[in-house]
């Protein structure tokens, strides 16, 4: 099989700032031999003076990138985009830059990444990249819960509009803006476009793997770290994000496969809708020195991966969660339980769970 093509999400609600962004990037050479897919409402969402018309949903850029409108299921999309790359009908792309809707939860396009078997042994999920518009940026998260959602999953977030910002109100803005973008995804790196932070190479290997050095970012990554630091912030109940929250696992102690899946499968059971996301590495008994790095979003799990070694060499479990209505310690208590082989019977767990 061919090395996996990255694939990196760019999402962000409407009028954030998704194609400008996206049509900056698409100069960049990182992006030289990109495919582009578009899954929008109504017209191509990307700049007409650099799309060449077309017949067929494939259109070459001025850039030299193919973008596709995504007009029918994203699976076969994908498929039939891989198929004419295998047969040499279109050039051999090597990676793929999807924008979602303005509008959209961005979870089920992670689904489709995550789950189908094809699209698994041929592209590697880069990450989520999330625009968000400066100036009415916290109007909209009030408003728009999937706004919300769109950041809390964002691996990088990329402020936009930032310049249009002035005097003593623009900068009040800014810092309450910047603020509860930090609160909502500690995680997240944060970039803005008027000072040129925005760049491809910033913006993509956002993943496990980084494929432009062949080497392990596993902090990188996880950036657990953020999540440790002590962060104080208040949110108005009335605002959506209120909801949401984001917290690290660590601990030293292995937990079995059996524990491992059934401690999996009882959050996606019973918090599944509510798992925004989760990503890490786990300390498992049967091999303590090779970690397992796992990646879900709600109840789709991508399938996990044994590393060679633990890349800081700090074998620990390190477990990353952005949720919604879910105390730490409900995770927290499942997981110790499990992980604990005297821990007691199955009604016990249960109850922790709920």
């Amino acid at each position: 099989m061919p090395e996996p093509i990255p694939t990196a999400v760019i999402t962000g609600f409407l009028g954030a700032g998704k194609t400008t962004l996206l049509n900056q990037m698409l100069n960049d050479p990182l992006l030289a031999n990109a495919c582009v897919v578009i899954n929008e409402f109504g017209e191509v969402g990307i700049d007409h003076l650099l799309v060449e018309k077309s017949d067929d949903n494939i259109v070459e850029l001025a850039s030299g990138c193919l973008c596709c409108t995504i007009r029918g299921d994203l699976i076969d999309t994908l498929g039939e985009l891989l198929a004419k790359r295998d047969a040499g009908s279109i050039k051999a792309f090597d990676r793929i830059v999807i924008e979602t809707t303005g509008l959209a939860d961005p979870a089920p396009v992670l689904h489709v990444l995550m789950r189908d078997e094809l699209l698994l042994r041929r592209l590697r999920l880069e990450g989520v990249i999330t625009v968000v518009d400066g100036v009415n940026g916290n109007a909209t998260l009030d408003a728009h819960p999937e706004a919300v959602k769109q950041v809390a999953v964002a691996d990088r977030i990329v402020l936009t509009k930032l310049d249009l910002l002035q005097g003593i109100e623009g900068e009040e803005k800014m810092l309450a803006i910047t603020a509860r973008l930090r609160a909502l995804n500690p995680t997240a790196r944060l970039l803005t476009t008027h000072r040129g932070e925005a760049t491809a190479e910033r913006l993509l290997n956002m993943g496990l793997f980084d494929a432009a050095t062949k080497s392990l970012n596993v902090q990188g990554w996880l950036n657990d770290e953020a999540l440790l630091r002590p962060h104080h912030h208040s949110h108005d109940v009335s605002r959506h994000d209120a909801h949401i929250r984001s917290f690290a696992l660590r601990d030293e102690r292995a937990i079995s496969p059996q524990g491992l899946e059934m401690f999996l499968e009882m959050l996606t059971a019973f918090h599944g809708s509510n798992l925004l996301r989760v990503k890490g590495m786990l300390k498992l008994s049967d091999e303590p020195n090779r970690p397992l790095a796992i990646h879900g979003v709600q109840h789709v799990f991508h399938p996990p991966v044994r590393l060679a070694s633990w890349p800081d060499g700090l074998a620990q479990t390190r477990l990353v969660f952005i949720v919604k209505d879910i105390e730490k310690a409900q995770i927290e208590n499942l997981f110790q339980a499990l992980v604990d082989p005297f821990s007691g019977a199955t009604d016990k767990t249960l109850s922790l769970v709920r």
